[in-house]
């Protein structure tokens, strides 16, 4: 496989775990980028940009990130925090009056963000055409009763997560999330990533699908799901099955409207230099640039306030506020790290005590839902790199 791409002096592990992601883990098309105090040292692609097709991935190559989207709409829930136009305390009925419903009057905005609301499923899921409708999939999700008192416990709101926080922005700045994100974020920083895709940059996006492990994938053969989990996916009646399902049927993910409707819970479409750029544009300086996030900011990002056994994906979740943290669900880089994976494949996230921020996107996506093997070799490459501590 040709990599393409440069890494800076030091960086050359990721090469060679990116190359190896193709020739035993079975990757298709990806890349991955890293920035470090705000300037890139690594930017690396290979292979096609469609998962089924021989076009080669290009530098511009964007794909469909799933639930890593969730941590680009968590930042704009902060930001509007950082400016004073939304208190992260404050009752979500206080924005949203008609939320104030079925047990949900106590709701905090916080609980939105650390997956406490109780509302991670559905009575009556949506289709995608009505999921991608934003007055219908709020009116549904704000009469909808939670399955457990708000703030006292949590579990992975996998699809909700869209509707929560879609509503919560549009109530408090009268725009969507996804022109929000455009307009706050990605146009001022320079990150190719969108919520609600373009149609002119359409082109841009390849096909993904689901791949199975490469039989050569030593480390996925040995990674077997818990019994409890394997349990909890296989039945249509459990917290997991239909938090996933709380959109039903499964959208097509190549489809032009899925990908044009704005799911920050699930449908962000991004490069990794995109997703990566993001993050390091959080952290600190990027490019002579001034970081997005104040440093109280980032503390909000990381402090924990959801631990422990997750409702939803029955394994131990950590969560800050809209941003997964450093754990035996996902590894980061340290203890310091905040940032969202997406079911299957791709990763972004900031570690800002070394300054780094990684992106990595893939068109073939895995069974794995929070630590996908190919992006946790990349980790491991980035930590190899960094000096180490005498």
């Amino acid at each position: 496989m040709d990599v393409n791409g440069v890494v800076a002096e030091g960086f050359e592990p990721v090469r060679d775990a990116f190359a190896a992601n193709f020739e035993v883990r079975g990757d298709r098309g990806a890349a991955v980028t890293v920035y470090r105090h705000g300037h890139r040292v690594v930017d690396l692609w290979a292979g096609t940009k469609d998962v089924d097709g021989t076009a080669p991935w290009e530098q511009d190559t964007a794909q469909i990130v799933r639930s890593a989207t969730k941590g680009v709409a968590a930042a704009v829930l902060l930001l509007l925090a950082q400016r004073g136009e939304l208190d992260l305390e404050a009752p979500v009925g206080e924005y949203w009056p008609e939320y104030k419903t079925a047990g949900k009057e106590h709701t905090r905005v916080w609980h939105l963000l650390a997956h406490r609301a109780g509302v991670p499923v559905l009575d009556h899921p949506l289709t995608p055409a009505q999921a991608a409708d934003p007055v219908l999939s709020a009116t549904v999700v704000a009469a909808q009763a939670p399955v457990w008192e708000p703030g006292t416990d949590h579990g992975y709101h996998a699809q909700t997560y869209s509707w929560l926080t879609g509503e919560l922005v549009r109530r408090v700045t009268g725009r969507s999330i996804g022109e929000w994100i455009a307009d706050e974020i990605a146009g001022p920083v320079g990150a190719d990533l969108w919520v609600g895709l373009p149609s002119d940059e359409e082109s841009r996006v390849g096909r993904v699908a689901q791949v199975e492990a490469a039989p050569s994938d030593a480390h996925a053969l040995r990674v077997r799901p818990k019994r409890s989990v394997s349990e909890a996916y296989a039945n249509p009646d459990s917290l997991t099955r239909r938090a996933f399902g709380a959109i039903t049927p499964m959208p097509d993910e190549n489809d032009p409207a899925y990908r044009a409707a704005e799911l920050p819970a699930s449908n962000g479409i991004a490069t990794a230099d995109g997703l990566a750029r993001f993050y390091a544009s959080l952290i600190g300086e990027l490019d002579g640039g001034t970081g997005l996030f104040e440093p109280e900011t980032i503390e909000l990002a990381r402090t924990e306030r959801s631990s422990g056994p997750d409702r939803v994906l029955v394994i131990t979740t950590r969560f800050g506020l809209g941003y997964m943290l450093h754990g035996s669900a996902s590894p980061l880089l340290s203890e310091g790290s905040f940032g969202h994976p997406g079911r299957g494949g791709a990763l972004g996230f900031a570690d800002p005590e070394s300054g780094i921020a990684f992106g990595y996107v893939t068109n073939g996506f895995r069974k794995s839902v929070t630590a996908d093997p190919r992006a946790q070799a990349l980790v491991r490459a980035v930590k190899a790199s960094l000096p180490q501590p005498e």
